[in-house]
């Protein structure tokens, strides 16, 4: 396989369109949930919850590429319920402000100008900051700051939540934000990254001097084991971060996750849920990993990246995309979002469609900027 082997598929953007058009039908203004049940999203019941801009995000990539304005229409129309939700700090206690208020309010802001949406924006930057733990350096996962179970804790998801704060250097000139993810970004190049190149999933500060402690899982298999989905947000959130500072050294850790991520690929290179798994585990799959992975390996480019991209890519389009399922609202099936509490098992997520249509994006319109 080589790099043209990443090539546009006309026949999939346009399944994955079909499903967003019945759920703009189904879900309008409202939000499906974190995950299918029998393959199918139900209301979620509100802005609620890290994974709600997927949504939107989704319709923004809709419009980019199909050009249709009505898909810029709907996203647009979910602007109003985010600026909400960080004006009345609304279920804003996490570090994932950053998924949220990227696909939700920067791209409408960097697509149509929309300053409402640049302000909301701004303001979950600027709570983003609040979460900064000194002297450790690092952004708190969840909860309340002074939370004994998480002081001190973040997730390697994180790396896809500092975008936002380079963003909001950028339009506002203020350092501070960048600075605060330059920082943040290093201790996980440093910690959260094993010397072999698989990933802790969530790793403790001591939050009063800052001492590195202990890497543990919460929705891998084991401490010792390598969260799949995780190891796709290291290749990815490395990738981003190393485009936003020029560090080489985060390029280079990306280039480890990936490396490691590939060699635990099974034969039709589908990730199962950790890595330590593998054909004839039994175990499921996480179609959501091997998205995030594509959309990592993209950004990451070079031959060697972009076909192994490709790979996974078609297999995600000819396995676990629903074109011709039209029982499912997802668009791709066969996910897991926590495992170890039977959360999500082998169904459809928010986050997995997100990613599958970027990467689909990313093929089709080789000059799109991604929101990142």
């Amino acid at each position: 396989m080589t790099a043209t082997d990443v090539r546009p598929n006309a026949e999939a953007v346009a399944a994955a369109l079909r499903t967003v058009d019945a759920n703009i039908a189904e879900f309008g203004l409202r939000y499906p949930g974190d995950t299918t049940d029998g393959g199918r999203y139900a209301d979620r019941g509100g802005n609620v919850g890290w994974t709600t801009s997927f949504w939107p995000g989704m319709l923004w990539l809709a419009h980019e590429l199909s050009g249709d304005p009505s898909y810029a229409r709907a996203a647009a129309g979910h602007v109003p319920s985010f600026a909400s939700r960080i004006a009345s700090r609304s279920d804003v206690d996490t570090h994932d402000l950053g998924f949220l208020y990227t696909l939700s309010c920067v791209v409408p802001w960097r697509l149509a100008g929309d300053t409402v949406a640049r302000d909301a924006a701004v303001a979950a930057a600027d709570h983003l900051l609040t979460r900064v733990l000194e002297p450790a350096g690092i952004i708190q996962a969840w909860g309340d700051m002074t939370d004994p179970r998480q002081q001190g804790r973040t997730i390697i998801d994180s790396l896809m939540n500092t975008p936002l704060l380079f963003w909001a250097t950028e339009v506002t000139g203020d350092p501070r934000y960048a600075d605060v993810a330059r920082r943040h970004t290093t201790q996980l190049r440093d910690h959260i990254l094993r010397p072999d190149g698989t990933t802790f999933h969530t790793y403790y500060w001591d939050p009063v001097t800052g001492e590195p402690l202990r890497g543990e899982t919460e929705q891998g298999s084991s401490d010792e084991s390598c969260w799949a989905r995780g190891q796709a947000w290291g290749i990815y959130g490395f990738a981003l971060n190393y485009r936003h500072t020029g560090d080489p050294t985060l390029r280079e850790a990306a280039e480890r996750c990936a490396e490691r991520f590939l060699s635990r690929l099974p034969a039709d290179a589908v990730a199962y849920w950790d890595l330590v798994f593998g054909d004839g585990s039994g175990q499921e799959r996480d179609s959501s990993a091997a998205a995030i992975a594509v959309c990592g390996l993209l950004t990451l480019g070079g031959e060697r990246y972009r076909a192994a991209a490709g790979r996974i890519l078609t297999s995600l389009i000819d396995g676990y995309s629903t074109a011709g399922e039209p029982d499912s609202n997802a668009l791709i099936l066969h996910g897991v979002y926590d495992k170890p509490k039977d959360v999500g098992v082998d169904e459809g997520n928010l986050w997995g469609d997100y990613f599958y249509l970027e990467a689909l994006t990313r093929i089709t319109r080789p000059d799109w900027t991604d929101p990142w």
